[in-house]
């Protein structure tokens, strides 16, 4: 089995079918927004906040350098990962890549759950109005990096079931 790493905007459910899948697989889940908060010891918001978003586009970058060597992993990637330093381009050549894709609708109803939103530094103190707009552009300009992940898949609600079989299938098979 080859590496597999989930993309897509935040609030897609990449997390969630990571730990799903890796069970199923019976391999490990990596959330990369976990992972660099476990490292750093702080959580993200605190890490865009003392150092900015670049230091933190550099820590996703060396993760997936370091990834390399692992093969039985299933990595849930940060919205932003895909589109940053040609990390697609690499996911790609390690491993198999899956969209998670949902319209901005469908992502907004997500995300605007005030628990939700803190966790997030890009939307915590965003309005409902201003959060749809934002997902919007965000979505519109990230789509051209996470369309080019090997396979898109439209999630219903959170249920992957489909999904999931379809890659056992698929990984059964390469």
């Amino acid at each position: 089995m080859r590496a597999i790493f989930l993309v897509g905007f935040m609030g897609s459910g990449k997390s969630k079918l990571a730990k799903q899948l890796a069970t199923k697989l019976n391999c490990t889940a990596i959330d990369t927004d976990e992972f660099i908060e476990k490292q750093e010891h702080c959580t993200i918001a605190e890490l865009f906040e003392k150092h900015g978003e670049q230091h933190f586009r550099d820590l996703e970058r060396q993760l997936i350098q370091e990834l390399d060597f692992l093969q039985r992993i299933v990595v849930a990637t940060g919205g932003g990962l895909p589109c940053h330093s040609s990390l697609m381009e690499e996911m790609n050549r390690r491993g198999t890549t899956v969209f998670l894709k949902l319209n901005a609708k469908e992502l907004h109803h997500r995300l605007k759950e005030p628990k939700r939103k803190m966790k997030r530094p890009l939307i915590a103190n965003k309005s409902e109005e201003e959060l749809l707009d934002f997902i919007t552009d965000k979505l519109e300009e990230r789509e051209l990096f996470y369309n080019q992940a090997a396979h898109v898949f439209h999630p219903t609600k959170d249920d992957f079931s489909d999904l999931i079989q379809w890659l056992l299938l698929h990984e059964r098979n390469s």
